[in-house]
């Protein structure tokens, strides 16, 4: 029987970079700005790291295929180097690979990348990609705000909220990440908006305005990681280590069967669910201390909420306006700005969501470092729509708790 993930891997060590219109710097640049502050953390040589796996989405428009756009940027000693797409799950996938070799052990000491260079495409938004064939039978005419717009209105008629009531409450989101974003010196976007502000917006796909949705960045995130054991034998205290790993994949039904309402997102319920088990959470509202979701649009950090089994059903709306996901809320989500705040580079979303929670657990995130100490840190990373996506749900933690 499987035993799972929980406190067999360490976090060794993390980086991130300034996120924003990277036009000083390439995609491999940004990769080295990562891996630096990553190896300092972490102690080691490039020599001793001995597996990586590498994200990125748009590879056509920046760094290209296969592992070797990451292998020479960093110089790494001719080592097993493997590339992962899936979709904005990217980050979180390279940092399950480095995850389960040590785990495995395969290897001792392995490392996680991810990074995208979007600005250069030139596209306001993501740019076109490939579908197969089969999702393009499902996607006819489909943007992101408008297929995410469809799902607050599906939340809107499930739980009888009036159209003004759901605004208020995504617009209090966006102005939540917007307050906690003015304090990261990371974070693409650093200005503090009112709720006048969202509300005048520009629609872009009712009830979604222009302060509603994410933007595109330049960014990269990296994680180095090796097992408890090893870690403690390089001095290492305060072990920061992993709970759990759990992927959710759409397998169709969603999208092909009424039995899906359109109001909430079947992979982010069973993801959670699993996670949960694997890291021994039987309590997530009381037991998590911060979480990080995909706000790629203000509803969907909303109805995430209730995925995540934190908000009871039909209760987020409630919770965000009495502020339980606020900075000194019970359960602060986006203490770092989120993607609302650091833009959505594909592949490093996830990683950089993780190295949000690594530097909280141990009390190194500055101006926003949360006042308790934090034992139980989520990350959600979801790629797709909410027809049809990956999930991803990540659960780090003091070591031992």
């Amino acid at each position: 029987m499987a035993t799972g993930i929980r406190d067999k891997v360490a976090i060794l060590g993390m980086g991130c970079s300034k996120f924003g219109e990277r036009w000083d710097c390439d995609a491999e640049d940004l990769m080295v700005e990562a891996y630096q502050e990553a190896l300092q953390d972490s102690g080691v040589e490039t020599s001793q790291i001995q597996a990586a796996w590498f994200s990125t989405a748009i590879e056509e428009q920046h760094v290209g295929k296969s592992g070797v756009p990451l292998a020479v940027a960093l110089r790494l000693p001719y080592i097993p180097v493997t590339r992962v797409e899936n979709y904005c799950a990217s980050g979180s996938e390279a940092f399950r690979g480095a995850v389960y070799a040590v785990a495995s052990g395969a290897c001792d000491i392995a490392l996680a990348m991810g990074v995208e260079k979007l600005k250069d495409t030139g596209y306001g938004g993501l740019p076109q990609r490939q579908r197969g064939t089969v999702s393009s039978m499902y996607w006819p005419n489909l943007s992101a705000p408008g297929s995410f717009a469809q799902l607050a209105a599906a939340y809107r008629a499930k739980f009888g909220v009036s159209a003004e009531d759901l605004k208020r409450a995504i617009a209090h989101v966006s102005i939540k990440s917007h307050d906690n974003g003015s304090r990261n010196p990371k974070a693409h976007l650093r200005n503090k908006i009112t709720e006048e502000t969202v509300m005048k917006a520009p629609t872009v796909a009712e009830p979604l305005g222009l302060y509603d949705c994410c933007g595109v960045s330049d960014g990269a995130a990296c994680a180095i990681v090796t097992t408890p054991e090893i870690a403690r034998s390089m001095g290492k205290k305060d072990l920061i280590s992993i709970k759990a790993l759990q992927l959710s994949v759409s397998n169709g039904t969603e999208a092909q069967h009424n039995s899906w309402d359109g109001s909430h997102f079947v992979t982010t319920r069973t993801a959670a669910t699993r996670a949960y088990q694997e890291a021994g959470i039987t309590k997530p509202r009381d037991q998590l201390s911060l979480i990080e979701v995909h706000d790629c649009f203000s509803v969907t950090e909303l109805v995430t909420m209730e995925d995540l089994h934190i908000s009871p059903e039909g209760t987020a709306i409630k919770d965000v306006m009495d502020g339980f996901y606020d900075h000194d809320g019970k359960i602060p989500c986006q203490i770092d700005g989120g993607l609302k705040c650091f833009g959505h580079p594909i592949g490093a979303s996830g990683l950089r969501m993780i190295y949000e929670m690594y530097l909280q657990m141990l009390g190194r995130a500055g101006e926003r470092q949360r006042s308790d100490t934090p034992v139980f840190g989520l990350t959600h990373n979801l790629g797709g729509f909410p027809h049809q996506n990956v999930c991803a749900v990540t659960i780090v933690g003091q070591h031992g708790a």
